[in-house]
């Protein structure tokens, strides 16, 4: 199995794992071996969506040079193209859309079935609908995802994600915990909590309820976790939430706050209902309950009809916020998104080159944020071991996948006293005194 796109897409592709092994299936890592090949697929941009279809082709060779004879593409791709993508991709037996994750069992048991015409067969159920379980009891590292909603009720012109996921469907407070609470005891270190619209959790519930109050039932599980939660909103971070995360000291003080841009008029036609005002209220409000928050943003640039004016408004606001962590990202088109109909549409040239000047500033921003670590001896969770005396984890302000590591040393005398408590232990936190500072990532030796 191939899992491409987000850790919302990781956790989708484990429970699928889950229900093919406890279906009596063995997972093998080489494609080469593999009697079912499964992708599952992101097409969130361009660049995503070549990715998938690039791997695709690539897999596919295996049902001539190995022992594949059932190809399954599931997920975003085939959901956002239907059954044109079966015309386009003959190679494929099986598309399943972002509603049929619960027929993988049966999918992988049909070999080369096809549908009329020859196609593969094409599995396309109203995601509204679905009610895929996601819960998984079992930990393979250190740090877990916890699916937590599916699905986002907002309407931004740039995004798909609502006609490929559908309306927000939060999980129940109690479903969830449990969970946490089987990750915490299988030897989870680290719970990171997502949805498309994480911070919105629980308002469609019956009676409704936050994702602070989720958060603090799941702290209540263990002193000795770290929780965080990415791909939060600014309309729906509240001041609840913000206190919650400053009263607990297993929550990560780190906020993912994807703003897109700062100008009024360019927010406004992305959708988004705040304003650049609202955001600076809203992150000053953040760092004055929370004075050492890390604050995590995703950006867009070469928006239709976005103007030297916008984007200089964009790195203004990058400089005043200076954000620990910022990724961007350059519009990617299309004919099935609103935004398309947009006037003034900037040419990929421009936008490129905004996404370099943008990146060029935080990276000096990053730089420097890092630097004011120097001398301190931090908690870092180690995940792991590269080279000898050489091991990497994280800190709490580094989220999985998307920040920066921490690289540790280990001394000599360290390395003799390896099975004393204390010392460097993959799945576990250790003190590591940063002794230099890289654009992105850390550099330390333990203390």
């Amino acid at each position: 199995m191939v899992s491409l796109g987000c850790a919302k897409n990781f956790v989708d592709s484990e429970a699928m794992q889950n229900r093919l092994t406890e279906a009596g299936w063995a997972i093998t890592h080489d494609p080469a071996q593999a009697d079912v090949i499964i992708v599952n697929t992101c097409s969130f941009i361009e660049s995503a969506t070549d990715e998938s279809v690039d791997t695709i082709l690539e897999l596919a060779k295996f049902k001539e040079h190995g022992s594949c004879r059932n190809l399954i593409v599931a997920g975003c791709l085939p959901q956002r193209f239907g059954e044109d993508i079966a015309e386009a991709m003959p190679e494929v037996d099986t598309f399943l859309g972002t509603g049929a994750f619960d027929s993988i069992v049966q999918a992988a048991g049909i070999p080369e079935v096809r549908g009329a015409g020859g196609r593969g067969q094409c599995f396309f159920p109203d995601p509204n609908l679905s009610t895929f379980d996601f819960h998984k009891s079992y930990v393979e590292a250190p740090a877990v995802y916890l699916k937590i909603a599916e699905g986002c009720n907002k309407h931004c012109t740039y995004c798909i994600i609502p006609k490929l996921r559908g309306r927000q469907r939060s999980r129940s407070p109690e479903d969830i915990v449990s969970e946490a609470r089987s990750l915490v005891e299988s030897g989870a270190k680290e719970l990171t909590l997502v949805a498309q619209d994480t911070t919105n959790y629980g308002n469609d519930l019956h009676p409704t309820t936050t994702l602070g109050r989720l958060i603090e039932r799941i702290s209540d599980i263990s002193g000795d976790i770290w929780i965080r939660f990415l791909y939060g909103h600014p309309e729906s971070m509240d001041e609840s939430l913000i206190r919650t995360v400053a009263a607990r000291h297993n929550i990560n003080s780190y906020f993912d706050l994807p703003i897109q841009h700062a100008s009024d008029r360019i927010l406004k036609q992305m959708g988004r209902n705040y304003s650049r005002e609202d955001l600076c209220r809203l992150f000053d409000n953040i760092r004055s309950h929370v004075p050492d928050a890390s604050l995590r943003t995703t950006v867009i640039t070469g928006f239709p009809g976005e103007t030297d004016k916008d984007f200089e408004s964009l790195l203004r606001f990058a400089r005043k916020v200076r954000f620990n962590h910022l990724g961007a990202f350059v519009y990617s088109d299309s004919e099935d998104l609103p935004s398309h109909t947009l006037s003034d549409h900037v040419p990929e040239r421009v936008a490129k080159e905004r996404y370099e000047r943008l990146m060029s500033l935080q990276t000096k921003i990053s730089l420097e944020n890092n630097r004011k670590h120097l001398g301190k001896v931090l908690e870092v969770l180690v995940e792991e071991n590269t080279e000898e005396n050489l091991f990497t984890g994280r800190t709490s302000f580094q989220a999985p996948e998307v920040d920066g590591i921490t690289y540790i040393h280990q001394t000599s005398r360290e390395a003799k006293t390896s099975d004393v408590s204390g010392s460097l232990q993959i799945g576990r936190f250790a003190s590591v005194r940063i002794t230099d500072a890289l654009e992105y990532d850390l550099i330390g030796e333990a203390a």
